[in-house]
């Protein structure tokens, strides 16, 4: 294996990171964030205003984006054990 495969082994490993952990970081950003000025304008520090909705908001875009997800890091897992069969059969 050349530095070459490993690097675009790693490229690949990295973009599949970012699309499986992004969509639920930003969700929980944005949802952090709403949550935050609402507590500001009206005052209220309760712990529990906000993480339940945070937990909610990601409950639900895993269900959302699951397939998508499961789809992507399949494909990943079969092209690396096929790069794996390919070392190991030369």
């Amino acid at each position: 294996m050349t530095e070459g495969e490993i690097g675009a082994v790693l490229r690949d490993a990295m973009l599949v990171t970012m699309k499986l952990g992004g969509p639920l970081l930003l969700i929980g950003l944005v949802v952090g964030l709403v949550i935050s000025v609402v507590q500001a304008v009206t005052q209220i520090n309760d712990q529990a205003l906000s993480f339940l909705p945070r937990v909610v908001a990601l409950a639900l875009t895993l269900l959302l984006l699951g397939p998508f997800m499961l789809a992507t890091l399949s494909a990943f897992t079969i092209a690396l054990f096929d790069r794996l069969v390919a070392i190991g059969g030369s």
